[in-house]
């Protein structure tokens, strides 16, 4: 049982990356040569690797005040449809790189709102992916979609199963009424509760359900109260993300009242107490934010050694090179990482002058490569096989990572890591904060550059 430290998480609990890529976003440059991506999808054909695909879907009706999201809010029904033809047309594009014998063994369409869509334009765009890639045909693929549970009924839910998704992720946040009012969010329990049940009734094999800490009128017992709603219902994984308050960058967010948040006590209480209740009731905690049933193939390939990270947060399918679609995505295609126009109008206007809309990215040398594999097989495995690891990449570990292992010296006087000449261990108690203890690890951080990052806690 993980030992849910208060007085750890507040000292570690600061600003740091997420580590969803190594090197993370904030370095991605725009000066990447034009031929760089159709080279790195030439050496993934010749590799066969399997593709995860990632499509965008802007669009929100309505706007939670804590949203941080690349959205767009509207009650214009065509604006979905002028982008849905341009997502096309992006689909298009990139299909015209990929051998079409490698198999999609991940898709995920995330936000804004999937499911702002209209019936009709789901379907559509669900056929032109399997016109243009290998979709499976059977169920042993993860095939996720995030849904708002006010967009959704038992029909619309019967219609994404029917398309082949397979799993779920539901935006809750939390359950009392007077925080959902707070952050324009209302959804009642009955909601969710109903579309849990629907969804279980439709055969969907892992629902997720997104919670945020630190939220206007939040209290430890608030948070409580909501985790026992949701304990009873049982998804198979939840998520707890720490609201970041940033108002100077958001503007929406300044429509919350800053007089309501939590103290970072108090959220550090409830970050706490909801690690203890879900562990209490039989909920891994794989790191950072997440748990999972143990029963769940998140838990399950935890505990084998096959969990992975890209941009989607943990997967189980770290062998797959990634292709994002619409304003804003992120592709990882070996060693290169590309990222489209974040401005709609921008990556409109290159997808229709039939150019891909990338806009930035980071080609990874032998350095990055090395620094990427210990960082991420740390925060999935909690474990490093050095010698394997020196194996592997031709290296000595000891004077590569020398000064990395000044401040691991520090860490394992605290109990927080243990390491000797054949391995590094993230402790129980230093998983809490395993975002913290791999950053030593990242050539590329200063204190500066952390202040950029949400907390890590």
């Amino acid at each position: 049982m993980q030992d849910w430290n208060e007085a750890l998480v507040g000292r570690y609990g600061g600003p740091g990356p997420r580590y969803t890529s190594y090197p993370t976003a904030p370095m991605f440059h725009e000066n990447i040569p034009n031929d760089a991506f159709s080279r790195a999808m030439d050496d993934s054909n010749q590799a066969r690797r399997p593709l995860s695909l990632y499509a965008h879907v802007p669009f929100c009706r309505h706007v939670c005040y804590y949203c941080a999201c690349n959205r767009i809010i509207t009650a214009d029904r065509a604006l979905a449809g002028t982008y849905l033809q341009n997502l096309k047309k992006e689909i298009h594009l990139l299909a015209s790189h990929v051998d079409k014998r490698r198999q999609v063994t991940q898709l995920h369409w995330g936000g804004g709102t999937p499911t702002y869509l209209s019936d009709a334009q789901i379907t559509e765009l669900v056929y032109d992916l399997a016109r243009h890639f290998n979709l499976r045909e059977d169920d042993r693929g993860d095939y996720a979609i995030e849904v708002d549970p006010r967009t959704v009924d038992r029909a619309r839910l019967g219609l994404l199963r029917g398309l082949g998704f397979n799993r779920l992720s539901l935006g809750v946040q939390d359950l009392n009424p007077l925080v959902q009012q707070a952050v324009n969010r209302v959804q009642s329990f009955e909601m969710i509760r109903d579309t849990l049940g629907w969804a279980r009734d439709f055969g969907f094999k892992s629902i997720n359900v997104d919670l945020i800490s630190g939220l206007p009128w939040q209290t430890e017992m608030t948070m409580a109260r909501t985790l026992e709603q949701l304990i009873y219902l049982k998804p198979e994984r939840i998520s707890v993300y720490g609201y970041a308050h940033l108002p100077d960058r958001f503007k929406i967010q300044r429509q919350i009242d800053e007089a309501a948040l939590p103290s970072p006590t108090e959220k550090i209480r409830m970050y706490v107490r909801a690690g203890r209740m879900l562990q209490q009731a039989g909920y891994r905690f794989i790191g950072m934010d997440h748990f999972a049933l143990e029963s769940d193939e998140m838990a399950v390939a935890q505990r084998n050694g096959l969990l992975h990270r890209n941009f989607q947060g943990y997967t189980l399918h770290g062998d797959a090179d990634l292709l994002g679609m619409g304003v804003s995505a992120i592709s990882q295609i070996g060693n290169l990482y590309v990222q489209n126009h974040k401005v709609l109008g921008d990556w409109q206007a290159a997808v229709e002058q039939d150019r891909l809309p990338h806009h930035k990215g980071y080609q990874l040398d032998k350095a990055d490569l090395i620094r990427r594999d210990i960082i991420m097989k740390l925060l999935c495995d909690l474990r490093l096989d050095i010698r394997a690891f020196e194996q592997q990449w031709a290296i000595s570990f000891q004077d590569t990572f020398a000064e990395a292992m000044i401040q691991w010296r520090d860490f394992a006087d605290q109990g927080l890591v243990v390491f000797n000449d054949d391995a590094l261990l993230i402790t129980e108690q230093g998983r809490l904060v395993s975002r913290a203890l791999v950053q030593p690890f990242d050539s590329y951080l200063t204190n500066k550059q952390t202040k950029g990052f949400s907390r890590i806690i």
